[in-house]
């Protein structure tokens, strides 16, 4: 799949220094690939499509981590999405320190952006709060630093309240884990 080719370019720790423009454009070309290969066929069979990540990573991500004009990656991501917005957004939130601690923990699965500092990090976490103040109606932010059973739990939880989903039409929600990957 081509969004994956990408993505794994995105996240490969022997890519070198990478500009903040192109890493955005990047990662809206991977999200492009997957809109139109996966999540557009699947809400037409009006399937429920659950990502673990999607617009909102890139804007805390390149916005917040990189400093990028919120518009400018705004319109990156309206562009390949194509306006698609999940029903629900779950922020799965624990301090960045244990979020890295975590990440780091499971050994050679880290990528290049694991690698990036604390205050890069901790601005990816402030700017999903701000996504999550802005549209507050639209989230469910879980403390992560639970066991993740109970996590995993507020869940399913979230996304079983959708209407949507109770009714079988097509739903779509977002799952965004901080400290490990955009």
């Amino acid at each position: 799949m081509i969004g994956e080719r990408i993505r794994a370019l995105l996240l490969d720790n022997d890519a070198g220094a990478m500009a903040a423009e192109t890493e955005a454009l990047l990662f809206a070309a991977s999200r492009a690939q997957l809109v139109a290969e996966v999540i557009r066929p699947a809400l037409a069979r009006g399937d429920v499509v659950i990502v673990d990540r999607f617009a909102d990573s890139s804007l805390a991500y390149q916005w917040g981590g990189r400093g990028l004009p919120l518009d400018a990656v705004t319109a990156v991501q309206a562009l390949a999405t194509g306006g698609l917005e999940p029903d629900v957004k779950l922020l799965l939130d624990l301090p960045v320190a244990l979020g890295l601690q975590r990440r780091f923990a499971r050994g050679n699965e880290t990528n290049r952006l694991d690698r990036e500092t604390i205050a890069f990090h901790e601005r990816v976490r402030e700017a999903y709060h701000a996504l999550v103040a802005a549209q507050p109606n639209r989230w469910r932010v879980i403390d992560a630093s639970r066991p993740e059973s109970d996590v995993w739990s507020d869940v399913w939880s979230a996304v079983r309240q959708l209407d949507s989903v109770k009714t079988g039409s097509a739903a779509e929600a977002e799952v965004s884990r901080l400290g490990t990957r955009s």
